[in-house]
């Protein structure tokens, strides 16, 4: 399960912005904010391009990360 949280952490870590990302990806700010939306929809390119780009140390934690998952799923 994709960590918004830890992904916008990462982009201020970075020192970009969300535009720059976009850019990078080579698509529409709102394209980008859609694909965060959606659980983090990104192509393996994509996410190729985001670790490189964004230094990513810890890119699982990120783009699946298993804690999120497990409390998502949890019922009452």
């Amino acid at each position: 399960m994709f960590n918004e949280r830890k992904f916008r952490a990462q982009v201020v870590l970075a020192g970009v912005t969300m535009g720059d990302v976009a850019k990078e990806l080579n698509i529409d700010e709102s394209t980008l904010y859609r694909k965060i939306k959606m659980n983090g929809a990104f192509t393996r390119e994509e996410m190729a391009k985001l670790i490189k780009f964004l230094h990513m140390e810890k890119p699982i934690e990120i783009f699946f990360d298993e804690k999120l998952a497990e409390t998502q799923v949890e019922g009452p």
